[in-house]
C-alpha cells in the first residue's frame, strides 16, 4: 500500500469516512485543510517535500486536533507552513 511506498500522510480538502478509515488502517495519517484553505490558496503544486510536526508521543495525537505541515519547494527552497 501507500505505506510501503514511503507515503506517512494524506492531506485533502477532505475526506469520505471509508477513505479515511482505509488511510488510518494502511498506517497513513489522513490530514484536512482548515476550513476555507486548500493546495491552491497555499499555492501547492505536489511537487514540495512536506515535513508533517508531529508531537513527541502518539498518546498525544488526538482527532481533530491542530498539526502543522510545512512544505518546502523545490529547486528554490521556499518554505510554505500551514495548519491541519
Amino acid at each position: 500500500g501507500p505505506y510501503l511506498l514511503g507515503m506517512k500522510a494524506a492531506i485533502a480538502t477532505t475526506f469520505e469516512r471509508i477513505h479515511r478509515s482505509n488511510l488510518i488502517g494502511m498506517g497513513v495519517l489522513p490530514l484536512q485543510f482548515k476550513d476555507g484553505e486548500s493546495s491552491e490558496t497555499h499555492k501547492l503544486t505536489g511537487l514540495e517535500t512536506y515535513t508533517v510536526h508531529l508531537p513527541d508521543t502518539f498518546d498525544e495525537i488526538k482527532p481533530g486536533m491542530t498539526i502543522k505541515v510545512t512544505a518546502k519547494a523545490a529547486p528554490d527552497g521556499v518554505n510554505t507552513t500551514f495548519d491541519t
